[in-house]
């Protein structure tokens, strides 16, 4: 009996954010909020509490969160880590300084102490790389000259997960000095390890867990990576970061190989984390927290602006593109998520969760607005319709692609 009532609360979940998914598809929307809002009516406090599934809930958002920092070292190969870091280091401590002190300034004046305000300095930094990707998408933006920036602001931000997760949960454990020095450095150490392997032994790596059958490709890269993620969270490094550095040592077609088997497992997987983070969120402890959130909100989107501006600026990117990259970054998604759950699953503080999850929920629906919005009502506010460096912008090759000038003529005036 237990096991019918399981299977029809999960088919019943599986099946909302299948249709949840749709609409927000049909209205090019992020589907990171609708799934939020369906955990928190289903979590204690809701519409429909649930019972028998939410351990099996559990487990399926653990493992989501193993599959998007995976599906975020496939992306990337060791090389491109290694360049992105030389160049464009500046941006990532501008970003880091610009967009992590706010939320640990907010954390500490809302009287919360020094572990929350590391917490909610990685909700407010990080932005979404999913929600940022599919917005360039809609708006056609993939081959604009300032593309690459905000492609490389988020690498940074990636690579500091590397460091920032262990760090996290060692504070989040409540481990000491000794013991979170110990698991800093062995966080440090693996990635490094990681990155020096990859790029001298990548290939080999991949040709090592390459297979022409997608059955065996898919069982060796799933196995492997949960396999390192168990050992990386046994040692406290935290599993995200296991993940991740799979993801990075695979490369060339294994990589794209893994990357089309797996991201449909990553998309169910990763809906359901976000059910389970809304689970566990009362939706009663919502409004009481709605000011802070809105204020820091409002407050991180204009400094993740000015990030992008600045960074695209450094990048010798025309007036038009600086708005239209620090307006892209805006969105917070996932990866705040993520970095919140581990301090709600510790009970750190109350109200953490409820912060964290009405400050995405306000991010992820005004990014895609001011990814649209930025750059024509920068030029408004500043009298600069017609811009003489209108011709650098576009594309990613000078002069810009035929896309690239259509995407431009479309969005830019």
């Amino acid at each position: 009996m237990h096991s019918a009532v399981l299977l029809i609360e999960f088919g019943s979940i599986i099946l909302g954010l299948g249709l949840l998914g749709r609409f927000a598809g049909r209205y090019r929307l992020s589907p990171i909020p609708l799934y939020l809002l369906a955990g928190l009516a289903f979590g204690e406090g809701g519409l429909l509490p649930l019972g028998a599934s939410e351990e099996f809930v559990a487990i399926g958002a653990e493992i989501g969160v193993i599959l998007l920092l995976l599906m975020l070292g496939l992306e990337y190969t060791a090389g491109d880590l290694v360049t992105n870091l030389k160049s464009h280091y500046p941006a990532g401590l501008v970003d880091c300084a610009f967009n992590a002190v706010p939320g640990a300034v907010a954390a500490l004046l809302l009287g919360w102490g020094p572990v929350a305000a590391v917490v909610l300095a990685g909700v407010t930094w990080i932005s979404s790389s999913g929600v940022i990707a599919k917005v360039l998408g809609d708006l056609g933006r993939v081959g604009n000259r300032e593309t690459p920036v905000i492609l490389s602001v988020l690498v940074l931000e990636d690579l500091a997960m590397a460091v920032y997760l262990p760090i996290v949960t060692a504070l989040v454990a409540g481990a000491g000095l000794m013991t979170g020095s110990i698991t800093l450095a062995v966080a440090l150490a693996a990635a490094g390890l990681v990155l020096f392997v990859a790029v001298r032994y990548g290939r080999l790596i991949s040709r090592f867990v390459s297979s022409d059958d997608p059955e065996k490709l898919l069982l060796v890269v799933l196995g492997l990576t949960i396999l390192v993620a168990g050992v990386a969270q046994q040692l406290q490094v935290s599993a995200a970061v296991g993940a991740f550095l799979v993801g990075i040592a695979l490369s060339g077609e294994v990589a794209e190989g893994a990357h089309t088997l797996l991201s449909p497992l990553r998309d169910l997987f990763a809906a359901v984390f976000f059910v389970f983070f809304g689970l566990h969120t009362d939706p009663a402890s919502i409004p009481p927290v709605l000011l802070p959130a809105l204020a820091l909100a409002l407050l991180t989107a204009v400094t993740k602006i000015a990030t992008g501006y600045w960074a695209a600026r450094r990048a010798g990117i025309s007036v038009r593109g600086r708005w239209r990259t620090g307006g892209a970054l805006v969105a917070r998604g996932e990866f705040s998520i993520v970095i919140a759950g581990l301090a709600v699953s510790a009970g750190i503080e109350p109200s953490l969760g409820p912060l964290a999850t009405a400050y995405v929920l306000i991010l992820v629906v005004l990014g895609p607005l001011t990814a649209r919005f930025t750059e024509p009502l920068a030029m408004r506010l500043f009298r600069r319709r017609d811009n003489p460096d209108r011709s650098g912008d576009p594309g990613g090759l000078p002069g810009g692609t035929p896309r690239a000038k259509e995407a431009e003529a479309s969005v830019g005036d």
